[in-house]
């Protein structure tokens, strides 16, 4: 049995190649071998063909000791292969950066019987690499997965000692490291993109008190993180925390914060201002989504010369829906499905500027959505039979309470429910609109509308963390361990985009090139031998991007 690469050349002149795992037998009626297909695994790019390959690879190994798996004439043998191509980069920039200097000067004297910042890296490069519980990462993932010099020794418990040292100096690791990628990347930080996103926990109760860390982690006081709050995805059932970031430009994190689940973004502001003050930031600009409006935050930020650019929630009878959005005026092209209007209000100090900015494309896949929502309701009002005056039923209180159809729905004064026409004429006033307001006056409209869309480099965080890094499920109860598991999402965050940034690809794609690099242990008469493979094409040219060398051909031998 053997693993077989079928190549087939499409039409337009591609060719793709298929795994498939094939027997040679003999048949005795023709006189000669055929192969015999046993399975077919799919395309040999797909990264997922290549995981059950490796899954298929680690299971024989298993049951099959490796002494017996020969290469050449029997004096060198195959003991073990792993990946090494994405831990290897993740150690370069790991260093690149700074990061393992920082931990070793924030370490200083203090004897500590393990590598902390071994065991930090250790964490974030699982993290970046294959998102699993501190529990997986020991006695799987750094014993039969990957190869990191330096681990070799760690315990379990070692993880979850560097986990509080981590969270008991991060603001001042945070700090260091800001001012240390300031000056390696010449960050530009004129605008820090803020925002907030709740994680929610596989629980019943929510914390009902306060607590402190432990020794190691500062022995700090935190009040109850877990709590019942609004959920950003559709969680309210389940306790949560709030986590904040800002952003640079580039997308890199600059700074993050936990909050308690029942944490109104609106109320996050005061503090996020206050801790980036004295970060030498140049002329920040604050940019925040429409839930960081209110009467006290614009006079928080605008406190000190502050300057910001804030999207406004739109209000009924409010100065957005009557004075701005009314007020009549020709929009102007700045991008590309972009299109803006200013907007004065006001006179001297009470003088407030705002940009009305109207997306086509949106515009009319907003309108395509609520066409559906509308239909679907028509066909549910249509199955009620429901007569006049009767007590509601459950589905009619489920149709009103919806998100999706609430919205549309009104009842006549004999409580019959029908379509609210007025509300839908409302909406379609504002399909693709959205209102940016700022007291930065050297702003053009233009600079304000893109400065806001670019707003979106935090929501892509939000995504990765959430997707690719895969921070959920948490598996720690205690807050100073929740805050150091987010603190390694954060730091892997920072890995990924450095690496996205210079080869203008996903971490994803990138991973998965080098994947390619594999690091052999090999049994030799004269000692094993740890050797890496020559990258194939795909891997060098990620390795040239971002300007790391390729690993040495030898990397010990015994």
């Amino acid at each position: 049995m053997y693993l077989r690469v079928s190549r087939q050349k499409r039409a337009d002149g591609r060719e793709v190649a298929h795994l498939q795992f094939a027997e040679s037998t003999w048949d005795p009626i023709k006189k000669r071998s055929r192969v015999r297909i046993i399975y077919t695994f799919g395309r040999a790019e797909d990264p997922a063909v290549i995981e059950r390959l490796r899954r298929l690879a680690t299971s024989i190994l298993k049951r099959c000791a490796p002494q017996a798996i020969a290469a050449g004439d029997g004096q060198w043998r195959l003991i073990h292969a792993w990946p090494h191509g994405d831990v290897y980069v993740l150690g370069a920039l790991w260093q690149r950066l700074g990061i393992a200097e920082i931990i070793a000067e924030v370490v200083g004297t203090r004897a500590f019987d393990f590598p902390v910042e071994r065991a930090l890296f250790a964490m974030v490069a699982n993290r970046a690499c294959a998102p699993s519980s501190k529990l997986y990462c020991h006695e799987q993932w750094l014993r039969e997965e990957v190869r990191i010099a330096g681990t070799e020794a760690l315990e379990l418990h070692h993880l979850y000692r560097a986990m509080d040292f981590l969270e008991a100096h991060r603001e001042v690791i945070e700090e260091a490291l800001y001012f240390r990628l300031a000056d390696l990347l010449n960050l530009d930080v004129d605008l820090v993109f803020y925002d907030t996103t709740s994680l929610h926990f596989e629980i019943d109760e929510a914390d009902e008190q306060a607590m402190r860390g432990n020794q190691e982690a500062g022995a700090k006081p935190y009040p109850p993180l877990r709590q019942r709050g609004k959920s950003m995805n559709g969680r309210d059932d389940a306790p949560q925390i709030v986590i904040g970031l800002a952003v640079t430009r580039d997308g890199l994190p600059v700074r993050h914060w936990v909050f308690p689940g029942n944490t109104v973004d609106v109320t996050t502001v005061d503090r996020v201002k206050a801790d980036l003050r004295g970060w030498r930031l140049n002329r920040c600009l604050f940019v925040g989504d429409a839930g960081m409006v209110s009467e006290s935050n614009l006079q928080k930020l605008s406190r000190g010369g502050g300057r910001y650019i804030l999207c406004m929630p739109i209000h009924r009878g409010g100065e957005v829906a009557e004075a701005v959005l009314k007020r009549p005026g020709r929009y102007r092209e700045v991008a590309q499905n972009l299109r803006v209007k200013e907007v004065v209000v006001g006179e001297g100090e009470r003088r407030r500027r705002y940009v009305v900015c109207f997306n086509p494309q949106e515009a009319k896949r907003q309108s395509r959505h609520r066409a559906q929502v509308l239909a679907e309701l028509e066909a549910e009002l249509g199955s009620l039979s429901q007569s006049p005056g009767e007590t509601p039923t459950k589905r009619l209180c489920q149709l009103r309470a919806s998100r999706r159809y609430g919205p549309y729905l009104k009842l006549s004064k004999r409580g019959k429910p029908a379509i609210d026409r007025a509300a839908v004429r409302a909406r379609e006033k504002l399909d693709g609109k959205f209102v940016v307001h700022s007291n930065d006056d050297t702003l053009s409209a233009e600079d304000m509308a893109l400065g806001y869309k670019q707003l979106q480099r935090v929501e892509e965080s939000w995504r990765s963390l959430k997707s690719t890094l895969r921070i959920r499920p948490v598996y720690h109860w205690t807050p100073h361990r929740i805050c150091a598991h987010v603190s390694l999402g954060i730091l892997a965050l920072l890995l990924e985009r450095v690496a996205e940034n210079a080869c203008e690809d996903t971490w994803r794609n990138i991973r998965d090139d080098l994947r390619q690099i594999q690091l052999a242990e090999l049994s030799s008469p004269d000692g094993t031998v740890w050797q890496i493979t020559e990258p194939a094409e795909e891997a060098a040219n990620r390795l040239k991007l971002l300007k790391i060398n390729k690993p040495p051909p030898i990397l010990r031998f015994d």
